[in-house]
């Protein structure tokens, strides 16, 4: 696995909702390395530890990576306070991406802040891709236009049915998945809505792939912070987030 480390300046910054941000960084050598469902391990200026945060744009020819990230503490509440112009001290890329299938239908599922992650994958799968989306309301919805830019049949998904369907994913999952023809499902998001992703896969038969959310400390597997229960040929073991994911086959990890 090939990362890099360095300042890289910020050519890009936006404000997507309410503590939600968007920033692209001028990065080609991380940016020619990178493929979707990769992460970068961020450093705040003045703090110790770096905040993973995963990739949500790759831009080979222009040299760019772009970051979606939420204000959930203080190292991302100061990452959101930097200008346009500025440097951030970024490693990146880190980790296991997704493998995108290079035929047949792909259903991306993200759910909040895990719906950057999987941007990447229907600007790769452009035309046979489809997104299906869930926020809390309708004023948590990010990125839904994008995907429809890169060709994704879109399906909003809103808690509180203040926009597009009412519920969890899971509902619409299941019809699509009964269409048929579905060569895998990707899917980023806290662990409840992975766990029952996964289950409507398994049901059918249709390969699953799942991107953890998980606290991090180094990002390259030597501290093993992020350790998580997986099984394979029938034994349990520990896995490292960061360095042997974060994205599995569903089937492998214990949510």
């Amino acid at each position: 696995m090939s990362y890099f480390c360095g300042q890289y300046p910020i050519v890009e910054k936006k404000t997507l909702g309410d503590g939600i941000f968007s920033v692209v960084v001028h990065a080609p050598e991380q940016a020619d390395a990178a493929i979707p469902g990769q992460f970068a391990n961020i450093l705040a200026p003045g703090f110790t530890l770096r905040r993973p945060i995963s990739i949500c744009g790759i831009d080979k020819e222009r040299g760019t990576l772009r970051f979606v990230f939420e204000v959930r503490g203080k190292g991302t509440a100061r990452l959101a306070e930097i200008s346009e112009g500025e440097t951030l001290d970024i490693l990146a890329p880190l980790g296991n991406g997704f493998d995108i299938p290079k035929d047949g239908k792909i259903i991306v599922v993200g759910g909040g802040i895990g719906v950057p992650p999987v941007l990447g994958v229907s600007a790769v799968a452009k035309g046979r891709c489809a997104a299906i989306l869930g926020f809390r309301d309708s004023s948590k919805i990010i990125l839904d236009k994008e995907f429809s830019q890169n060709g994704s049949e879109v399906i909003l998904c809103t808690d509180d049915g203040s926009a597009g369907r009412a519920g969890v994913v899971t509902a619409p999952l299941a019809e699509e998945l009964d269409k048929g023809g579905v060569s895998a499902v990707l899917a980023c998001g806290p662990a409840p809505m992975l766990r029952a992703v996964a289950e409507e896969c398994k049901k059918r038969g249709v390969p699953c792939q799942i991107s953890l959310e998980q606290r991090m400390g180094c990002g390259v597997g030597a501290c093993v912070v992020c350790s998580c229960m997986t099984v394979r040929n029938g034994e349990e073991f520990y896995s490292r987030v960061c360095k042997d994911g974060p994205v599995f086959n569903a089937e492998e990890v214990r949510l």
